[in-house]
């Protein structure tokens, strides 16, 4: 609760957290306030906003509820952000632990990999996996954590390199403990906090690459996302331009709110660290 009250103290923190906290909100609240599928048609196509009260923000081009896409739409990108960059963070965490306690060739080879990731642009690597794969949901996410979980990686090896040769390492090693738990168990978990702060990064960026695909039409055609909604008002931006303005507004406030909300936290754990 303390560490909550330091992050609501800056103003970006809280700015942040409330943003998220409404987004979030809409997300969980989408199935209740709109239990019907999304894609369903349910009045006149283009009726604009503030007109009719059964659809506040209108209806797209095949007649469907502007507001309840955008409802449906938030849980799909809080979803695939906080996924992705869970998935991005848990093979890098791996991979740099790997290299950096073991070092010699395995942390020789597991570099090379990494580079190799890293070389490839994370869009670019998301897009032809999602072509060559196919469009959904998991495979969205696992495509946009691959070309992710590379600065992890090299983040973590060299937080498990300056921690390997310390005395507790030493003493686990010499009651005999064996070498993947003694990374694993005793190494990592110090190694993991600089690591964390890369999270909002990766959420960020994530939601970012999602509604890319999902503007390209490479995401799942079975689910509303903010992307092929902007996608979709494209071909009627000059008559009804809120199709496409509405959901780029909710995906700039998500990307705000979680990047403010990362600067509250490293404003609050650096209060932390100086506070006594």
């Amino acid at each position: 609760m303390r560490f909550l009250r330091n992050i609501t103290r800056n103003p970006e923190g809280l700015i942040g957290l409330l943003i998220l906290v409404l987004i979030a909100g809409a997300g969980i609240a989408a199935p209740f306030l709109f239990p019907k599928d999304p894609l369903s048609i349910v009045g006149a196509p283009l009726t604009p906003p503030f007109v009719n009260p059964a659809w506040p923000l209108g209806t797209d081009s095949l007649g469907r509820d502007v507001l309840a896409g955008l409802f449906h739409g938030a849980r799909v990108s809080l979803a695939v952000g906080i996924s992705a960059a869970a998935a991005a963070l848990f093979i890098g965490a791996v991979m740099g632990t790997l290299a950096g306690f073991a070092g010699g060739l395995i942390d020789e080879a597991l570099m090379r990999v990494t580079d190799a990731f890293q070389i490839v642009p994370s869009f670019l690597l998301a897009l032809a996996f999602v072509s060559t794969i196919g469009a959904s949901i998991p495979v969205v996410i696992l495509a946009i954590a691959l070309g992710a979980w590379a600065d992890p990686a090299r983040l973590t090896r060299a937080q498990v390199l300056s921690i390997r040769e310390r005395d507790y390492v030493a003493s686990a090693r010499t009651i005999g403990m064996h070498p993947l738990e003694i990374a694993f168990r005793q190494i990592l978990p110090n190694a993991l906090p600089p690591v964390l702060a890369l999270a909002a990064i990766i959420v960020a960026a994530a939601i970012l690459t999602e509604a890319a695909l999902s503007f390209l039409g490479l995401g799942d055609p079975n689910v509303v996302t903010w992307g092929s909604m902007i996608a979709q008002g494209r071909n009627v931006l000059r008559s009804a331009a809120y199709l496409s303005i509405i959901p780029g507004i909710a995906l700039l406030l998500t990307v705000l709110g979680v990047y403010l909300l990362a600067e509250g936290i490293n404003k609050a754990l650096a209060a932390q660290v100086k506070t006594p």
